[in-house]
């Protein structure tokens, strides 16, 4: 089963959380601090850690004004590293704590929202206030939000901003548990130009930071990094991260800057230093890439969000992640630098303070909580296949993803590190472990050996590197490609390697299925790797792990390569097929499964890529 879903929505900025809740804060003790650094380790020794880095609270305005959210940012980092907290008057706790978190409430009018929740709060007993308390923000309220400096004249945002800001960093502080979970200070700036989506989540290195710069600071991406290079100048390090390429109309990964000019070298190597990560795998779609423009690639059509913005279809051409690693080729040949050297990760942008990405677990991306019963008549409500031009029709929503990262130890110098030099790879929600590396002379012995990450360390590059200069004798580039199974999900169909390059300024692109289970072949007639069968039971909802493999590895060597022209390599793993969650309620409320959407998914992961370089 290929097919996933695609997602179609109205012209409106909207948002969505997994879990909305009331909850009184309760204190916990203060995270015991690592009395010397951790002693070096071997890069062969880097293990994989799984965070979220785009989560918003009540500390984000509009999560309080249509999500109704009042969980602060303490509460959220307790929920993911374990703890039970309590939700509606019910205990509740992740099955799967996180490794690592960040909660990157808006910049704009941060703190506002939660503020006017409080009737005695400031500026509560304004017309803004009681529009919030009621639940019925106007349509200039929203706008308001991610545009003004102050939503109301009776408002002030900037001491409110300022009292919140130091809870969240504070929040960050007293949850960081070094070794065992690490916690990023963090914001997110909302720039919307005529509502197209150029969202980044700014992610701080430490516990040294600066207050939030905003999208009513200015809307120009150029302006936010000129905002990190400045605090970088103080000694304040931070990257921005941009995600939701796939609502941007075509204007994420253009060929032109803010102001309509040709990207040159400067404004390459800008966004090469500024932000060196781009998020793929998120709630509201993913941004690997679309159909239309990846017709050749089967796979092409998982978890398509086409958009928030212009009568609900974004500019496909622009807005996802494989072109853009194309464009980028293109534009280090022209101009001597590539701005779109970039690795991948995954989120959820969850509004309601507390996540799961869990499949089987999810209610759709708004109004569910998991700490009420979830109805049959909220089952009747959310399996609708036809919501009448609804801007959001939750039943096409996904869990959201993850971040992996390989990294020598669960604390913010390593997890930072690691997010620096593009070590990173994105899940769909699932915690596969994938990694890939590159070099000109590894040999097939490699798969088997003990110290085999030793080995590939020292013969090459991990994800998210250039490939180092080609000796003069070496043929193609080898990959050495590895993944495995999350232990308590689906067994893996196969393992990819995507690859782009260009020729006379020209983008190819080609796919190649390079680890399968043995009892599978690539047919030499069609070139194309056969279905791995699905096991999945529709009246139950259960699979098997009978098919498909539990371990993949491959040693590939490029059969097109051509020294002369660069390129660019990712792997791609997917899952044998596994029940979309929207079928498990169906079954589990005695429903009829919807119509428009498919029954079964394949989950996946990406790794970061891979570059190649002619030499000179």
């Amino acid at each position: 089963m290929r097919r996933s879903y695609i997602i179609k929505a109205g012209p409106i900025i909207t948002v969505f959380a997994l879990l909305s809740a009331c909850q009184t804060e309760v204190p916990h003790p203060q995270s015991t601090r690592a009395a010397e650094p951790p002693a070096p380790v071997s890069p062969a020794q880097r293990a994989a850690l799984f965070g979220e880095l785009h989560m918003h609270t009540a500390f984000s305005t509009d999560a309080v004004m249509l999500v109704g959210t009042t969980v602060t940012p303490d509460q959220a980092y307790r929920y993911a590293r374990g703890e039970t907290v309590t939700v509606l008057g019910q205990p509740i706790r992740l099955k799967r704590p996180l490794d690592f978190m960040a909660v990157t409430d808006h910049a704009e009018q941060i703190g506002v929202g939660y503020e006017m929740l409080d009737p005695r709060g400031r500026g509560a007993q304004t017309p803004f206030g009681a529009r919030v308390r009621a639940g019925k923000p106007s349509m200039d309220d929203l706008r308001g939000i991610f545009l003004s400096k102050t939503v109301d004249p009776g408002v002030d945002s900037e001491s409110i901003g300022r009292s919140t800001w130091k809870r969240v960093v504070d929040a960050a502080q007293s949850n960081y548990q070094p070794g065992r979970f690490t916690t990023f200070v963090g914001f997110e700036w909302s720039s919307t130009p005529t509502f197209q989506n150029l969202h980044r989540n700014v992610i701080f290195k430490s516990a040294d930071v600066a207050y939030p710069y905003s999208a009513a600071d200015s809307e120009r991406p150029e302006d936010l990094w000129s905002y990190l290079e400045a605090n970088r100048r103080r000694g304040i390090e931070a990257m921005a991260i941009p995600h939701n390429g796939n609502l941007s109309n075509g204007l994420m990964y253009d060929w032109k800057d803010s102001d309509g000019r040709r990207i040159d070298r400067a404004y390459a190597l800008r966004r090469q230093e500024n932000e060196p990560l781009n998020e793929l795998a998120q709630t509201k779609g993913v941004s690997e890439t679309h159909p239309s423009l990846s017709p050749e690639d089967g796979f092409a059509d998982f978890a398509i969000f086409e958009g928030l913005f212009n009568g609900g279809i974004s500019k496909a051409s622009g807005s996802y992640l494989r072109e853009a690693l194309g464009r980028g080729l293109v534009l280090s040949e022209e101009v001597g630098a590539n701005p779109y050297l970039t690795g991948f990760i995954g989120a959820t942008d969850d509004h309601g303070g507390l996540f799961n990405t869990d499949e089987a677990a999810f209610r759709g991306g708004g109004r569910y909580s998991a700490a009420k019963p979830f109805t049959l008549e909220d089952a009747r409500a959310l399996l609708v296949d036809d919501k009448n031009g609804a801007p959001i029709n939750e039943l096409n929503t996904g869990s959201g993803g993850l971040t992996g990262v390989w990294a020598e130890s669960n604390t913010r110098e390593a997890i930072y590190a690691a997010m620096r030099r593009r070590e990173t790879f994105a899940t769909s929600g699932t915690r596969l472990k994938v990694r890939l590396f590159g070099g000109w002379n590894y040999d097939r012995a490699l798969l088997n050996k003990q110290r085999r990450w030793d080995m590939a360390y020292a013969g090459g590059v991990p994800q998210g590197s250039n490939l180092p200069h080609r000796p003069t004798r070496a043929g193609a580039p080898r990959f050495l490609v590895w993944a495995q199974k999350d232990p308590d999900g689906a067994n893996l169909d196969r393992v990819q390697i995507i690859k782009l390059s260009t020729i006379g300024g020209k983008m190819r692109e080609r796919i190649f299925d390079v680890a399968f289970d043995r009892g599978r072949r690539i047919d030499s007639a069609t070139g194309q790797l056969a279905a791995v069968g699905n096991t999945v039971n529709l009246t139950t909802a259960r699979y098997t792990n009978s098919i498909g493999a539990a371990e993949l590895a491959s040693l590939w060597v490029d059969p097109e390569f051509d020294p002369a022209h660069p390129a660019v390599y990712y792997a791609r793993v997917l899952e044998i097929p596994t029940p979309r969650w929207s079928t498990v309620v169906a079954i589990q409320h005695k429903l009829p499964a919807p119509k428009s959407v498919p029954a079964v998914i394949q989950e996946r992961g990406w790794t970061s890529p891979i570059w190649y370089e002619p030499n000179g």
